[in-house]
């Protein structure tokens, strides 16, 4: 299942407290204090992994709790330290304070990571406290709390191509043929209710991370269907591949379509217009498709923005389609 957004409640582990502890050595008669100190308590941290794709591991975790330290021992031996817990979330997590919604960070990077709470710190034992007026002392400290913090992660898909379309347009289809993925696809009108992420691989052995964002409709930048839910996904893809279907299915206008999908991406963010984008014409094995298609070529006007006529169910350009999209990745700075 993807998941996109869950609320947490971390706790960092106590501090161990430090003890009262004496010497009791062969040879050594007056003994001494030899209490040791707490070992620290563990910490959360939160890591960016580009293994990782979703939130998915953290939808029925409410809490997250780390250890805590060990307690000093005689001899001055010191606790234990609670050993760090490490979260492992998907490149473009942004991490939020529940209370004020307030963006605390935004991990993009593999690796990238940050401590949301610091474990507590070790009590001292009785060693700490000897002087030359208190040769026995019989007091130590507790450890201290470790930090909490309640905070949201929200995922913001980081993908090379991002597929944008209506409903049914075909998009499942185009990334299982692009990327061999598994999807849902079936010979009747429904949507995708989750992105669905693949990887599309070359001769060279090159790869580029392709997202199928689930079905777009007049309203979404208002919140309607899924709306804001899966927009905000557009945002961090490199490149947007338009897949309309020419078909007319349903009755519906290609043409109409595209400038839908146009203006909820404007209305939404008018950035994401600047970037660079392919419309792919899908189900040209329809038998109304050459028409459609000569239409919309003749009332659209795109400049620099390449129109492909594909089948994806049938895999008519699809190998020139690959080919499209990496030109464009490539242009857009794409590292292979």
């Amino acid at each position: 299942m993807f998941v996109d957004k869950v609320q947490l409640r971390l706790i960092a582990g106590k501090g161990g407290n430090g003890v009262v502890a004496w010497r009791r050595e062969k040879y050594i008669p007056k003994g001494g204090p030899s209490g040791g100190d707490g070992g620290k308590g563990a910490s959360i941290i939160i890591q960016a992994d580009c293994h990782v794709y979703s939130l998915e591991d953290y939808r029925n975790i409410k809490i997250v709790r780390a250890k805590n330290g060990g307690q000093g021992g005689s001899n001055q031996k010191k606790g234990k330290d609670g050993q760090d817990k490490i979260l492992k979330v998907p490149l473009g997590t942004i991490i939020k304070k529940t209370s004020s919604n307030e963006a605390l960070y935004d991990l993009t990077e593999h690796g990238q990571q940050v401590t949301i709470c610091s474990g507590g710190k070790g009590g001292k034992g009785n060693i700490h406290f000897k002087s030359s007026t208190n040769r026995a002392p019989n007091q130590c400290t507790e450890g201290t709390d470790g930090g909490e913090e309640e905070i949201e992660l929200e995922l913001k898909l980081i993908a090379d191509v991002g597929l944008v379309g209506m409903p049914n347009a075909g998009k499942s289809t185009i990334i299982s043929k692009l990327a061999k993925l598994p999807v849902k696809i079936a010979p009747y009108p429904f949507t995708t209710l989750t992105p669905n992420l693949g990887l599309v691989e070359f001769d060279d052995y090159s790869r580029i991370l392709i997202a199928d964002i689930p079905g777009i409709i007049k309203g979404a930048h208002h919140d309607k269907g899924l709306g804001l839910s899966f927009l905000k996904h557009i945002e961090r893809t490199e490149v947007l591949v338009f897949v309309i279907d020419i078909a007319a299915q349903d009755q519906r206008d290609p043409l109409q379509d595209f400038l839908t999908l146009q203006s909820e991406l404007k209305s939404y963010n008018p950035n994401l217009l600047q970037k660079p984008s392919l419309v792919v014409l899908n189900k040209i094995d329809d038998g109304n498709s050459d028409e459609h298609c000569k239409q919309f070529k003749k009332s659209v006007s795109l400049e620099s923005t390449p129109i492909l006529e594909t089948s994806a169910v049938n895999n008519i350009n699809m190998d020139e389609l690959k080919e499209t999209i990496r030109e464009l990745a490539q242009k857009k700075g794409k590292k292979f």
